[in-house]
C-alpha cells in the first residue's frame, strides 16, 4: 500500500470514528423517535417500554441488521446489492432442504449456504468489476436469475429444520435474544475489518475516489469483489436465522420483507454515503434500531400500512437531507 493511498484512506476514516456528527445524530434520532413513540403509544393506552416490547424490537432488528451490514460494505466501496433479498430466501430453502430436519445435517448445511452466499456475492463482484456493468442492474440481473430459479423449484415452504437449530432464532439468555448476539458478533467483526484492516482502508478509499485509489497502487477490483462477498455472506447468515425461525425454507422469506430495499435505507438512514467512502457500522445498526422502533410503534397504534411506508420514507429522506446539509458545510469550511 503506497504512502498517498495510505493518507487517502485515512482520510477516509478520520470522518468515521466511533462517534462522528452522522453517528451522534442518529443515535439522537433513535431517542427521540423512542420517546416519541412512548408518549404516543402510551397516550393512547398501551405499554411501550415494556420487557417483550423491547425484546421484540430486538428480535426484529436482527435479520434487517444482518443485511444491512453487509449492504454497508458494498455501499461503502460505492457498490451496492439487490440481489439480497432472493438470496436469502434461497438460503432458507436450501439450509431447510440440507438439514431435513436432522440434527446432523446442521453443520454441512451452514457451510453449504455460506459457500452458496460467498459464490453469489463473488459473481456479484465479478460481473461489476470486470464485465463493467452497473452495480445497480447487475445485482438486479443476479436478483432476476435467483427469483427465476426459486419460481421454477418451489411452490411452498420446504424442507424442515431441526428443533436443536431453531433454538437460535427463538432462545434467549436473560432478556436478550440468542440472535442479538449473532448480530453484536457480526457488527464487531465488520467494525474491526473496516477499522483495522488493510481491506477496511482500501474499502473506503475506493468509495471515496476509485481513480484515486488505484493509480495510487490499490488492487479496486479485488476491493469491491471482497465487499460483495461480505455483502452475500451476511446474508446468508440472515437467511439461516430466518429459517430456524420458521422451522422451514420459504420462498418469500426475503422478498416479503423487502429486505434489499429496506437494507439499504437503514445503511442511508445511518449515514453513509450512497457515492461510497463515508460511513460505517456504528451508524448503520442506529438505523435499523430506528426502523425496528418505528415499526414497533406503529403496530402498536394499528396505523394503515400506507401511511407507515409514508413516515417511513419521510424519515428517511429527512435524514439524507439533513446529512447532505451537514457535509455540505463541512466542506465550506475546510
Amino acid at each position: 500500500m503506497t504512502e498517498v493511498a495510505v493518507r487517502t484512506a485515512d482520510r477516509r476514516q478520520a470522518r468515521v470514528p466511533g462517534l462522528t456528527d452522522p453517528v451522534v445524530m442518529v443515535y439522537l434520532a433513535l431517542a427521540g423517535v423512542t420517546a416519541l413513540g412512548f408518549i404516543t403509544v402510551e397516550a393512547r393506552g398501551g405499554d411501550f417500554l415494556t420487557l417483550t416490547n423491547v425484546v421484540g424490537i430486538l428480535h426484529n432488528s436482527v435479520v434487517l441488521g444482518l443485511v444491512a451490514l453487509g449492504q454497508t460494505a458494498a455501499i461503502l466501496t460505492g457498490s451496492l446489492d439487490l440481489s439480497v433479498a432472493y438470496l436469502i430466501s434461497i438460503c432458507t430453502l436450501v439450509a431447510a432442504e440440507t438439514m431435513n430436519g436432522q440434527d446432523s445435517r446442521v453443520l454441512p448445511a451452514m457451510l453449504v449456504v455460506l459457500g452458496m452466499s460467498a459464490t453469489v456475492g463473488l459473481i456479484n463482484g465479478i460481473v461489476i468489476t470486470k464485465l463493467q456493468v452497473n452495480a445497480f442492474i447487475a445485482t438486479l440481473g443476479v436478483a432476476f436469475i435467483l427469483r427465476g430459479y426459486i419460481e421454477d423449484n418451489y411452490t411452498g415452504p420446504a424442507g424442515k429444520v431441526p428443533v436443536s437449530f431453531q433454538h437460535l432464532g427463538y432462545d434467549r439468555i436473560g432478556p436478550i435474544p440468542v440472535s442479538a448476539f449473532v448480530l453484536a458478533g457480526a457488527t464487531v467483526a465488520l467494525w474491526l475489518v473496516l477499522r483495522r484492516t488493510r481491506l477496511g482502508y482500501h474499502m473506503y478509499a475506493v468509495g471515496g475516489d476509485e481513480q484515486i485509489a488505484r493509480l495510487s497502487g490499490v488492487r479496486t477490483h479485488r476491493v469491491k469483489i471482497a465487499a460483495h462477498v461480505l455483502c452475500s455472506l451476511s446474508a446468508g447468515v440472515a437467511g439461516l436465522i430466518l429459517a430456524s425461525r420458521l422451522g422451514a425454507g420459504a420462498p418469500w422469506a426475503g422478498t416479503e420483507a423487502r429486505y434489499d430495499l429496506e437494507s439499504i435505507a437503514a445503511v442511508v438512514l445511518g449515514g453513509t454515503v450512497l457515492a461510497g467512502g463515508r460511513g460505517g457500522v456504528a451508524g448503520t445498526l442506529g438505523g435499523v434500531l430506528i426502523l425496528a422502533v418505528l415499526d414497533s410503534v406503529f403496530n402498536q397504534l394499528g396505523v394503515d400500512p400506507f401511511f407507515k411506508n409514508v413516515v417511513r420514507g419521510a424519515v428517511i429522506i429527512a435524514a439524507v437531507a439533513l446529512y447532505a446539509r451537514r457535509g455540505q458545510r463541512a466542506g465550506d469550511n475546510t
